[in-house]
């Protein structure tokens, strides 16, 4: 026995029952009932039509396989140190008030700028302490150094 589905509405037709209606195209569209043959002819979405099956489908209705949802497993959030950062350092950070913060981020700038001024003053003493002891030189630049002075000395002989 041969069961065949309705084109329009998705249901059984059993053998002996319904309608058959061949396109100008000759694709063949097999009807339950006249209602479901008469909805088609009217051009009707049968998504938008809440006893067929594909509506029943599209809106997850009477599914009773899937019955229990599955579980969606939550996410456990966990706090731990990072490199360079111990949890308890984390904590406290956080617990500082926006102006206890804000006054540490000063005095921590003020203090990086002091170091930079004093490395500064070291390297401009050193340089100069090595300048003195090489004795007084001709200041060259850099293509000079490299020998281009030499050889428009030796051009202009």
């Amino acid at each position: 026995m041969k069961v065949e589905l309705d084109s329009f509405s998705g249901a059984k037709i059993y053998p002996g029952r319904g309608t058959l209606f061949v396109r100008g195209d000759s694709k063949i569209f097999r009807f339950e009932s006249s209602k479901s043959a008469s909805l088609f002819h009217q051009r009707k979405n049968p998504r938008r039509i809440s006893w067929t099956v594909l509506y029943r489908r599209a809106h997850k209705k009477g599914i009773s396989e899937e019955a229990a949802k599955k579980r969606s497993r939550k996410a456990i959030k966990h706090q731990r140190g990072i490199v360079g950062a111990s949890l308890e350092l984390i904590k406290e950070r956080r617990s500082l008030k926006p102006s206890d913060r804000k006054a540490a981020r000063d005095a921590k700038l003020a203090k990086d700028k002091e170091d930079k001024k004093a490395s500064k003053a070291a390297r401009k003493a050193e340089k100069a302490k090595s300048a003195a002891a090489a004795g007084p030189q001709m200041k060259l630049s850099k293509q000079q150094r490299k020998g281009a002075f030499q050889k428009v000395a030796a051009t202009s002989r």
